[in-house]
């Protein structure tokens, strides 16, 4: 194995960590009657691909890793393959390495475990296509500038009772109704326990505005492992949904025309311990560096939505008062507005003042979003960008010559308009590497070739049960 690199010293740091939490980890996996160890990664379709092992094969994985073809980047929602200088093909292969830091009990699935993996190559390098790594990448690069990130990603699911691919709400109650706790109040216990055995901090759950809608909201974490939390809290509740007769699903658009699913990032970003989003001197508390990340964000934030909206059915859920935040703009406690600050206020702390990015969903790579606006941060945290004033309204709401006015512009109406933004953007561009980014536009190039001349109601059909 090549050690002299930096990419294989990490390899190294991996499992020198394993190797401390292996005792707990045997421990806590024999206590759950553990049999099995869902070892996954997120590909560039956004669905997570898996590999698992016998518990007893636990500490061969961790020394050598677990065979797995790097076909898989190159798969579309659908399974269709495509191809790229960098994926495809039934050539080669690649190491799926455990991190026990992340491993988690899945109790909706008695006798299953789930860890994230990371992928190397066979001689021991970073593989280059892994979107943990260049998460991880992003984060140490952004700490090399002193500035460490929180983050967490709401989970927005549509519950169905129907038969196969049938799609009939859960549950009748209103939206945000109470009758909805009554009618699958039994369901959501089950998952909120099964989080709590995985280590899932949950703050709140709540029914959403769609039929059979449902939303919970995670503490914030190091954004890796935000992005792991988010993968797991969409297994947990699927095991919880087939346990109950039920089937969940995370698309952006479950129902042409109707709210769909968002995937909500909120990010905040903190140096020598104090929040760059409260207790400075510029608007709203922000200080210098914090304002500077929030305009870098907004300037950047059509090359986001190639990452953070990555989808066909994304551009489904993007319509204008839907509290998707279709405008790019920012507002204080504005749903309507992409970029909507939580500012401290007397009744949330100083360290709980946050941003929100609304255009997100959950057919994205939750890795190559945390690590695409850590990206933006680093870059523009000390360039002291002011914000342009805070909008008020909806912006729906506003004639075409007040947007115009005040800098107001639609966020990209297609994965086309989303990827022309990211090509643009040198910023996220060199983030992400050549290879990367040409296997993850490949895939999403691809995916619209796919679906190209489809009603919505096709592309809905089509993508409701894949995310």
């Amino acid at each position: 194995m090549n050690r002299g690199g930096a990419l294989g010293k990490r390899l190294d740091a991996l499992r020198i960590n394993n190797e401390s939490l292996m005792h707990g980890a045997h421990r806590s996996l024999e206590k759950g009657d553990i049999k099995a160890i869902a070892l996954s990664y997120v590909d560039n379709s956004g669905l997570s691909r898996v590999k698992a092992i016998p518990f007893a094969k636990l500490e061969s994985a961790l020394a050598k890793g677990v065979g797995m073809s790097p076909v898989f980047d190159a798969f579309l929602f659908d399974d269709t393959i495509t191809a790229s200088a960098y994926s495809g093909g039934p050539i080669g292969d690649i190491r799926l390495f455990p991190d026990l830091e992340s491993m988690a009990l899945v109790a909706g699935a008695p006798g299953w475990a789930w860890a994230p993996a990371i992928r190397f190559s066979q001689d021991g390098e970073e593989y280059s296509l892994c979107h943990r790594s260049y998460a991880a990448r992003t984060m140490a690069a952004l700490a090399e500038v002193g500035i460490v990130a929180k983050m967490s990603f709401e989970i927005e699911w549509i519950v169905s009772d129907g038969q196969g691919d049938e799609f009939i709400p859960g549950c009748d109650g209103p939206a945000y109704g109470l009758e909805r706790i009554v009618e699958l109040g039994d369901y959501l216990l089950d998952i909120l326990r099964a989080l709590e055995i995985a280590g899932i901090e949950v703050e709140q759950v709540h029914p959403e505005y769609a039929p059979g809608q449902f939303e919970i909201s995670v503490a914030p974490l190091d954004p890796v492992r935000a992005a792991d939390a988010s993968v797991l809290v969409k297994h947990i509740i699927r095991s919880s949904s087939s346990r109950f007769g039920l089937r969940a699903s995370f698309a952006p658009s479950v129902v042409a025309g109707g709210v769909g699913n968002g995937g909500h990032l909120h990010c905040s970003f903190w140096r020598d311990g104090l929040n760059l989003f409260s207790g400075g001197s510029k608007r709203n508390g922000l200080t210098d560096a914090g304002e500077s990340i929030l305009a870098g964000v907004l300037k950047e934030l059509p090359a986001l939505c190639a990452i953070g909206a990555p989808s066909v059915a994304s551009y489904l859920r993007l319509v204008p008062q839907h509290w998707a935040g279709v405008f790019r703009c920012w507002g204080v406690e504005n749903r309507e507005a992409a970029l909507r600050l939580v500012e401290a206020t007397t009744l949330v702390a100083a360290e709980s003042a946050n941003a929100e990015l609304k255009p997100f969903d959950l057919s994205s790579s939750p890795y190559l979003t945390v690590g695409a606006v850590a990206a933006v941060a680093k870059h523009y945290f000390d360039k002291s960008l002011s914000l342009p004033e805070p909008v008020g309204v909806d912006p729906a709401s506003l004639s075409p010559d007040e947007l115009v006015k005040l800098g107001i512009e639609r966020l990209p109406k297609s994965v086309g308009e989303a990827l022309d933004c990211l090509y643009a953007s040198k910023v996220i561009t060199e983030s992400l590497g050549e290879e990367l980014l040409t296997a993850f536009a490949a895939v999403r190039v691809a995916e619209v070739g796919q679906l190209d001349g489809k009603s919505p109601e096709e592309v809905v059909a089509a993508t409701r049960w894949k995310y």
